[in-house]
């Protein structure tokens, strides 16, 4: 069985057995079912599973970093007289290649205030998107390739 199910099924059995269904509960029983499994790895075959949750924890962080940043860059600009905006449409050269790698990079894209993923290319190599601040395409496709798509890659492989 798939560690990451057996990990949800702990943290049911969790919340089963405490008697509180609440999402706090439930966190804290797949905290506690993946130091369980961490704790029984000789039992079974070698797995990503225990590189790739920390992996994911960063990538989410690293999202809701570059999303509060981001956020603050557009409300700055929204708030203030003068509006320092130079949209543009941007054409991101892709290294992801797999149906799910290009829609989670195309989504975060998307969630990440101030950008928007437009359309991809038919040999699904290139992103368009648009760019509240297009001053520099450049340093945006280099923001994007070496950061959110680089951390996808690093995720998803």
């Amino acid at each position: 069985m798939n560690l990451l199910v057996t990990n949800l099924l702990l943290a049911i059995i969790w919340a089963a057995m405490t008697g509180s269904v609440t999402l706090a509960n439930l966190v804290a029983g797949y905290g506690f079912g993946y130091l369980v499994l961490f704790a029984l790895r000789s039992f079974y075959q070698p797995t990503g599973y225990f590189k790739k949750l920390p992996q994911a924890l960063l990538f989410v962080l690293y999202f809701l970093k570059e999303m509060l940043v981001s956020s603050v860059r557009v409300a700055f600009d929204v708030i203030t007289p003068t509006h320092r905006s130079r949209p543009g449409i941007i054409a991101i050269p892709l290294a992801v290649r797999s149906p799910m790698e290009i829609t989670v990079l195309a989504n975060m894209i998307t969630l990440t205030p101030g950008t928007l993923s437009l359309d991809l290319s038919d040999d699904q190599r290139t992103l368009y998107i648009h760019a509240m601040f297009a001053d520099d395409p450049d340093q945006i496709r280099h923001e994007i390739k070496h950061g959110l798509e680089a951390k996808i890659l690093e995720l998803l492989r």
